[in-house]
């Protein structure tokens, strides 16, 4: 049975000129440039990239034989590979806290995706690096490690800027490739006037969806073909050391910050469960000069032990009292480090589902997973975790229990702060339920294993697949079948009625935002939900009032739609009153231009109307999240004062941003006709009915084809229109 506490401290000379720490892969074509220099010190590169969803048991490394990892392989016969390196929990943010602070979660407070930051005063590898004279640049991939997490503290220069985007759900404007993430992180490194500096780099690519690029999409799987694609990039980064001359002297680590379900024990992707296929992660680590190369470490190792490690490497004081152990006894093999439990936990259930959270230990032989009906795996012989075994082997069950007890004591589920509704939705996206549950501290026992709810996972993430490939029917249908079992689910209760919209429901759709009113009322998106739909079901009146309660909590978002209701019913005093209400409240925002360029473009006066609309888009470009119908209105208004050529760009724009925007679809259209591109015009009606299956986007494109003059066309639609709506 392993110990469990503070090992005894160990300070060892650094035994590395240049220190590179690979978390992952990196991203795919570019090479590193690095200048010469006259001199090298004796510290140098501290490279720390990390992959996302990496799964060890996926890489030939570790057995498998069915994928395609030749670099791998090759840096894992230069390396010392561990062949059981575990993270501490199966999500993105509260990994890297761990990995980046050598802290466990409970202790650096970083508990799920949504709702957490690191405390200001945490001391994290960056700001040890730094202290130390190490220029810091850590660049991500994700929305997940955005800047104010506190992920990037310690960081002289935290590059997590995402293109500008809607506020839409759309994957693409969440995430950014990790070539581009490797050239800011270049861009950034050929800066430097000094040979030493950490870098931390977070690619996302093997995360769902999987969608590998040609040569990598003919694997055993989609998932290979991700990881065969992060194998690539990493011989191109080994390629590329070698050529600049640091291969030989650097130390190159390799992990993950989890691993993927696949389908093994009910589960697809990750978050709920602590089995081997979600926390046990990759971990190279290829030392100077290859010492001890091929090398194959058996020892429970974990990411609270990456940051003594590379403190020592790379001769940097690491503060005291951390759990987390050096490994370079290991590496060198001049010795061995103390055994340690090792702790995990998965709070997704619990905060988002309302279903008991999981906590495991796992030791040199055991899995301990507690739960309302605890699990003891023997990982010697049953690797998959297939057999469990706690009654069986009642006195491992009770020492394991206590050593929980012993290393939790008793520390209570931390509660999230609140979140914006632009990051539910952005997180959303990414496959994340969006909203969390309250925390009490009831007794786990008394709340649903996520064992017997995984299906409702499953069945979520199922209908979040249907969304993103704009299948509204079938993701509407999914929806609807989770909250027939669980009718709490708030967040599922917001997504239905997005969707519901998306299909024209109008009426249902206020139906579910008032569920989400009744069950959060205190959360702004279920009221400024509700108020938009009231405004197509031209009850103007509820609508304000909807929008009215959102003020306390959302300011700037209810003066918006208060804005928006005004300019439907055509107020226009009280449209420039509520847009300039919103921009006191948030002052980054161009509201009055916006709405000043809308009240001339509804009294046709597209001139005058132009100016204000292309400032308004000047001051948003700066923002985040961009306008939805800003584009439309411009490229409408760019179309009617006969600028053709220069309307469609704003058009297509809309459409990227809000694909599915149905009005820059129209204006395509009619822009195509007008210009005798009758086969595009056409072409853009078909993708608008693929869009926004409703029954007023099928009447909009029977009329479209009747004024373009293509009468078949129009009859199809029709008769489409009966067989699917019954009209």
């Amino acid at each position: 049975m392993a110990a469990i506490g503070l090992p005894p401290q160990r300070r060892r000379p650094s035994l590395a000129a240049a220190v590179i720490v690979v978390v992952g892969a990196l991203g795919a074509t570019s090479l590193w440039w690095w200048p010469e220099r006259a001199s090298q010190t004796a510290q140098g590169l501290v490279l720390v990239v990390s992959i996302d969803t990496l799964r060890a048991d996926r890489l030939a490394s570790y057995g498998y034989a069915e994928g395609r990892t030749p670099a791998l392989e090759a840096l894992a016969k230069d390396a010392v590979v561990f062949e059981r390196a575990y993270a501490h929990a199966p999500q993105t943010l509260p990994s890297h806290a761990s990995m980046l602070t050598g802290r466990l979660p409970f202790e650096h407070g970083v508990r799920d995706n949504l709702g957490f930051t690191l405390a200001p005063d945490t001391t994290t590898l960056a700001s040890l690096f730094r202290t130390a004279g190490f220029p810091t640049g850590g660049f991500v991939s994700s929305f997940v490690l955005r800047a104010d997490t506190g992920i990037g503290r310690g960081f002289d220069v935290y590059d997590a800027e995402f293109p500008a985007s809607a506020s839409d759900r759309s994957l693409g404007q969440v995430q950014r490739p990790g070539l581009q993430t490797l050239a800011a992180a270049d861009h950034w490194m050929q800066s430097l006037t000094t040979d030493h500096a950490l870098v931390f780099l977070h690619i996302y690519e093997p995360h769902k969806p999987y969608a590998p690029p040609e040569p990598y999409r003919d694997l055993a799987s989609p998932y290979d073909g991700e990881v065969a694609l992060s194998d690539a990039i990493v011989g191109r980064l080994v390629a590329s050391l070698k050529s600049q001359g640091w291969y030989d002297r650097a130390t190159i680590v390799i992990t993950a910050d989890h691993g993927e379900g696949l389908g093994d024990h009910g589960e697809e992707e990750h978050g709920l469960f602590l089995y081997d296929e979600s926390v046990r992660v990759p971990l190279f680590i290829k030392l100077p000069n290859q010492t001890n190369g091929g090398t194959r470490r058996q020892e429970p190792v974990q990411h609270i032990d990456l940051l003594p490690t590379l403190s020592s490497l790379a001769g940097v004081t690491q503060p005291r009292g951390l759990r987390g152990r050096d490994l370079s006894p290991l590496l060198t093999g001049t010795g061995t480090i103390a055994p340690q439990g090792i702790y995990a936990e998965a709070l997704y259930a619990r905060y988002h589902f309302g279903w008991s959270e999981l906590v495991s230990l796992t030791d040199d032989r055991y899995r301990f997973v507690q739960a309302p009906r605890e699990e003891l795996y023997d990982l010697d012989r049953d690797p998959r975790e297939s057999h469990n075994i706690a009654a069986d082997r009642a006195q491992v069950t009770l020492a394991m229990r206590s050593g929980l007890a012993t290393l939790t004591a008793d520390r209570p589920i931390d509660s999230p702060a609140d979140v914006s509704d632009a990051d539910r939705q952005r997180l959303a996206a990414l496959g994340y339920v969006g909203t969390q549950q309250q925390t009490p501290l009831a007794n786990r026992s008394a709340l649903p294993d996520p064992k017997d709810k995984a299906h409702i996972l499953e069945l979520y993430r199922h209908a979040v697949d249907h969304l993103s490939a704009r299948r509204y029917v079938e993701g509407a249908r999914d929806l609807r079948t989770i909250l027939d079992d669980e009718p709490e689910m708030t967040d599922v209760w917001s997504q239905y009625a997005t969707t519901l919209v998306r299909l024209g429901r109008f009426t249902e759709a206020f139906a579910a935002w008032r569920a989400v009113v009744q069950r959060k009322p205190e959360e702004p998106s279920g009221l400024l939900g509700a108020a938009a739909v009231l405004v197509e079901l031209r009850r103007f009146d509820d609508a304000r009032s909807y929008a009215e309660l959102a003020i306390t909590r959302a300011p700037a978002a209810a003066h918006q739609a208060l804005a928006n209701i005004a300019l439907t019913q055509g107020d226009h005093s009280a449209a420039l009153e509520q847009a300039a209400l919103a921009e006191r409240a948030d002052p980054t925002l161009p509201l009055i231009a916006m709405v000043e360029g809308i009240l001339r473009y509804n009294r046709e006066e597209y001139a005058d109307a132009l100016p204000f609309l292309m400032a308004a888009r000047e001051r948003f470009a700066q923002r985040p999240i961009q306008a939805s119908d800003l584009n439309y209105f411009i490229g409408d208004t760019l179309a009617r004062l006969g600028r053709y050529d220069e309307a469609e760009p704003f058009l297509r724009e809309e459409i990227r941003l809000y694909p599915n925007n149905t009005r820059p679809r129209v204006g395509l259209a009619m822009l195509y006709a007008s210009t005798d591109r009758v086969p595009e015009a056409e072409q853009a009606i078909n993708d608008l009915l693929q869009v926004a299956p409703s029954p007023d986007t099928y009447k909009t494109a029977e009329d479209l084809f009747t004024m373009f003059g293509l009468e078949s066309q129009a009859a199809a639609v029709r008769q489409a229109a009966r067989s699917r709506f019954g009209r």
